[in-house]
């Protein structure tokens, strides 16, 4: 029976996972993910609020605007006004405008992916016998119970053939699921 070991998501330390789908060692490394999700989360949803009350027909942002807007590190946007490529007003402490048609030119608009799903093109399979494993291969060769391999097909949607009392799935799908780091 041979365990398969992943590497942490975040304490980077191998470990034997209890699922399939494990990236955690343990719960606390699972709680320290969960909270770094929440803080993202969150910054991204005061992005957005702050995004949504600037103007669109405004000719001038300040510079925690242009961060705030396109993504871009403030020392970048300050070296850029230094050496002339974007063009700024000084009204006073803390009070930089910078032309954002020409910030718009240098730097595309930060687009919102978060709640965007990407789509991957229609995989083919070739579900020919020496293309494939059968189920007791699978259970054997991983140290998994028939049932876990069933479960697993259904869960990540393998594509199945049945010739006689064989049930046949694609090495590549099976391996791609068990053998990933």
């Amino acid at each position: 029976m041979t365990k398969i070991q992943k590497q942490c998501a975040i304490c980077e330390k191998p470990f034997i996972p209890k699922t399939v789908n494990s990236i955690y060692c343990c719960k606390i490394c699972s709680d320290t993910a969960y909270r770094k999700r929440k803080v993202q989360l969150k910054k991204e949803e005061q992005r957005k609020a702050v995004a949504s009350r600037i103007p669109d027909e405004r000719k001038y942002i300040s510079v925690p605007e242009a961060i705030i807007l396109f993504g871009v590190a403030k020392s970048t946007l300050y070296r850029h006004i230094r050496q002339g490529r974007i063009p700024a007003i000084n009204l006073g402490t803390r009070l930089v405008r910078i032309d954002r048609a020409t910030i718009e030119k240098m730097f595309p608009i930060r687009e919102d992916t978060s709640g965007m799903k990407e789509f991957s093109a229609v995989k083919l399979y070739r579900l020919e016998p020496e293309d494939c494993y059968t189920i007791g291969e699978i259970s054997k060769k991983f140290g998994i119970s028939d049932s876990s391999v069933y479960k697993h097909i259904r869960k990540f949607s393998i594509p199945i053939r049945q010739i006689g009392k064989y049930v046949y799935a694609p090495k590549s799908e099976i391996d791609s699921i068990y053998n990933s780091e």
